[in-house]
């Protein structure tokens, strides 16, 4: 099982950053909601709750899985959270009991899978777990590979007098880790978490792995063209009906 990288100073922090804005929940509350329909919807990752609770809002029954058990007791706390299941276990092969017409990642959950076995094993997990004509989507960065400066294997993403982070590439081992520094209470915290970067064509061959295609893709979640400069992507691959 993947080490928990999320414990409890993570989750203390977590709806704290710009994720939990209403500019950038809403519009994947709103994409997320179209295509469960009048199903039900499982959220790999589920964390603390920050999609998972306006989608069950918009009347969509969601059901978690996430490994920390910090940042669900989180979830927890919150209002509405009674109406969510979560299982606790890794999202590549934990199963949960029902049928679902849409599972979903997101912010670059699926590296947090850091080999490419685990990564395969999840779409196929996804699968087994959609009904037909279910589908997965999952919103991950496009490696940005062709940023670095020659020779370079760290990239900066953020950089102000209280926060600095960086990610340190790998290429051989198609890995990365981001590292975190925070300046909290007048010191520096600092938290490092391992990923596997993935690409677009890559996980198009672990959907088909799985007897899944590719439905659309699109640079974010108000559908917005894919394109050759996009720095992220939401796909979504479908189970036939």
């Amino acid at each position: 099982m993947p080490e928990d990288h999320f414990g409890e100073r993570v989750a203390a922090r977590y709806d704290d950053s710009e994720l939990s804005d209403p500019a950038v929940v809403g519009p994947t509350v709103d994409f997320l909601a179209e295509l469960a329909g009048d199903g039900a919807a499982l959220e790999l990752g589920i964390g603390t709750g920050r999609i998972a609770l306006p989608l069950a809002q918009r009347g969509v029954r969601v059901h978690g899985i996430d490994l920390s058990e910090a940042m669900v007791a989180r979830l927890r706390a919150k209002p509405g959270a009674e109406e969510i299941g979560v299982t606790i276990g890794d999202f590549a092969t934990t199963t949960v009991d029902g049928r679902f017409t849409l599972a979903y990642l997101v912010f670059n959950t699926i590296m947090n899978l850091t080999t490419q076995v685990e990564q395969v094993a999840c779409f196929r997990n996804v699968a087994a777990h959609l009904q037909p004509g279910g589908c997965f989507v999952i919103e991950v960065s496009v490696p940005r590979l062709q940023r670095l400066p020659p020779g370079e294997t760290f990239q900066p993403f953020t950089v102000g007098p209280t926060r600095l982070g960086f990610d340190e590439y790998d290429v051989a081992s198609q890995g990365l880790v981001s590292h975190h520094y925070a300046l909290v209470d007048g010191h520096w915290e600092a938290n490092s978490v391992p990923f596997r970067y993935v690409w677009p064509s890559e996980l198009d061959l672990m959907a088909q792995l799985a007897g899944m295609t590719l439905r659309e893709r699109w640079s974010g979640w108000r559908r917005e063209p894919y394109t050759s400069e996009s720095t992220k992507h939401v796909s979504v691959w479908e189970k036939p009906a």
